[in-house]
């Protein structure tokens, strides 16, 4: 069956939906699958933009000749090295000896390391472009959004950038390839979780990136995830803008590590308390239940966290442990902490909370409480006194 699917003029699309894959890179969950996306633009000069990953390759080079009905192929831009979007490129040589590898001076190095290639290679720059004959490439550095070697590719008669991983999601696309043929909806969540997750600790390079690109004029995104944008590009870069710039709502995340359920009854209470404070938007999570990639995306929502932990053999609860080491290391910013749990005899999860608090530079809210064993009057005044205080400072921030 043929797959090339016309997106422009002589521009296709050359994507495909992954429903296998449990865990993008080995770790986020894909409950709704991923599509990987390739491109093509059929001119005097035939150019490749980006390929797909080769645990979905069955039929991709078919649609590569379908797309070009026996001419060769020119050129491959490579607008980002992740094998996800790299990983056709030996194929891809095998098919077309001659074809040139187009990307930059971070490219190569990676090229030759994963795949052992170092011939046919061009190199552009900022501002560099190619002219196929009737479409233009013009070539923007993007450096860590979310890779170093990542640019952009802009298409100056159609007026579509290439944009590589920026403005992708996670989710297949059923049926539909463009915004307005697919549910985003349905998508939506997956679309911030993409973000959150895969480009999230590189906000401030994002905001490079976007203040590079918003002098051109776009009327097509063609990301390598995710749907074409084509009638809602305004709200994407919106959401880019917002994301990157780590604002938030009003609103807490609350999340515990409890091992026996006390740790849990502090949580709940913390929760009825910041709703009779007049705090709408609570989300509890469990660490040990919901996968990091969930709760971080919820706290790029709301600005208000709370964390608690049991104490578990002499440090924080495994599970906690992992979500604040991500968090560390995403160095997510413009948040307020609280923080509680609970011990039998070793008083160590809240002591790491405290230093996970100091480490991410969070602003901390309230007295820190600490429960010995389950929790009694004492300590529920403690949580009582949290969720009053981060509840005012909400109400100062909105």
């Amino acid at each position: 069956m043929k797959k090339a699917i016309q997106i422009s003029d002589k521009i296709f699309w050359l994507g495909v939906n992954d429903r296998r894959t449990h865990l993008f890179e080995n770790y986020w969950p894909l409950p709704k699958g991923v599509a990987y996306n390739s491109y093509l633009i059929d001119d005097d000069k035939v150019a490749i933009i980006d390929t797909i990953d080769s645990g979905v390759m069955d039929d991709y080079l078919e649609n590569i000749e379908d797309a070009i009905n026996g001419k060769t192929v020119d050129y491959l831009i490579i607008n980002h090295m992740e094998p996800d979007h790299s990983g056709a490129i030996k194929a891809i040589i095998a098919k077309y000896p001659n074809i040139q590898i187009v990307g930059n001076k971070k490219t190569f190095p990676m090229l030759e390391r994963f795949y052992g290639i170092k011939e046919n290679l061009l190199e552009v720059k900022e501002g560099d472009s190619i002219d196929l004959g009737t479409h233009k490439l013009n070539f923007a550095m993007i450096p860590m959004v979310h890779w170093p070697e990542t640019m952009v590719t802009y298409e100056s008669t159609n007026k579509i950038l290439f944009a590589g991983d920026a403005f992708g999601s996670f989710g297949t696309l059923d049926g539909g390839i463009f915004d307005y043929q697919v549910d985003l909806e349905y998508l939506e969540d997956e679309m911030a979780r993409y973000y959150s997750n895969i480009v999230g600790k590189y906000g401030g390079p994002t905001q490079t990136a976007l203040k590079k690109l918003s002098g051109l004029e776009i009327d097509m995104i063609c990301a390598t995830h995710g749907p074409i944008w084509k009638e809602h590009i305004p709200e994407i870069i919106a959401k880019y803008d917002k994301w990157s710039k780590y604002e938030t709502d009003e609103g807490v995340v609350i999340v515990f590590a409890s091992m026996y359920g006390n740790t849990e009854k502090m949580a709940d209470y913390i929760a009825r308390e910041l709703v009779n404070n007049g705090i709408k938007k609570v989300r509890i999570f469990d660490s040990s239940k919901t996968h990091p990639s969930y709760i971080i995306n919820e706290i790029f929502k709301y600005r208000g966290v709370i964390l608690g932990s049991s104490t578990y053999n002499g440090g924080l609860f495994p599970t906690m442990e992992t979500l604040t080491n991500e968090l560390c290391n995403m160095g997510i910013k413009n948040h307020v902490l609280s923080v509680f749990g609970s011990h039998a005899w070793a008083g160590a999860g809240v002591k790491n909370l405290l230093k996970f608090a100091e480490n991410i530079k969070w602003e901390l809210i309230g007295e820190a409480c600490d429960s010995k064993c389950s929790p009694h009057d004492e300590e529920y005044a403690k949580c009582k006194d949290i969720a009053e205080q981060m509840a005012k400072k909400l109400k100062e921030l909105y």
